[in-house]
């Protein structure tokens, strides 16, 4: 990548909030950064917890914004509400990041979807049209992430990651998402 096509990207993060056993809403931040670390801007939204509204709900929220990367905190958002990073990248023609701090076991995570839930096999084909999951150091010291891209090669993605990665090894608009998110969620 061109060091100065760095100054020019948006990156988009996005998270939920926080929520209890009793809670049957949560939010739902995106975050607007430019060159990966300044915020341009905010939305905040609601979702469902274990509903099948956050797609809808994400690509709400995109519209009318101006950016280059999408990084998702996982698949799944208030419990299972998944947001779909194919549906997200064939609507924005964007690339999608899917960043997770643990390795996907989607062994248990069918598992779960066939014990919780009847519409188990919609939720189910989010995961199965991820492709192979990549894991990256972004710092010598620290435990690995993990991420799935659409859109994107995987070594494009590690790029943007290593960029993106300041404080901590979580990329900055996650984290930046994150922190909002749990910041304004009622526990």
């Amino acid at each position: 990548m061109n060091p100065n096509a760095w100054q020019d990207l948006r990156i988009i993060g996005i998270e939920d909030g926080s929520f209890t056993e009793k809670s049957t809403k949560t939010l739902l931040v995106a975050v607007l950064l430019r060159k990966g670390l300044w915020i341009e801007d905010l939305k905040i939204g609601e979702i469902t917890i274990d509903g099948l509204d956050a797609t809808e709900k994400a690509i709400e929220m995109l519209k009318n914004w101006q950016f280059d990367i999408i990084m998702q905190a996982g698949v799944s958002f208030g419990g299972f509400n998944l947001v779909n990073p194919v549906k997200v990248y064939e609507i924005f023609k964007k690339p999608v990041i899917v960043v997770s701090r643990k390795k996907p076991d989607n062994i248990a995570i069918k598992n779960a979807l066939l014990e919780h839930f009847e519409d188990w096999e919609q939720r189910w084909k989010v995961f199965e049209r991820l492709g192979e999951v990549y894991e990256i150091k972004p710092f010598k010291n620290e435990p690995p992430l993990f991420m799935e891209i659409v859109g994107a090669s995987p070594e494009w993605a590690e790029r943007i990651i290593r960029l993106t990665t300041i404080s901590s090894r979580i990329p900055e608009p996650v984290r930046v998402a994150r922190l909002i998110a749990r910041g304004l969620s009622s526990k």
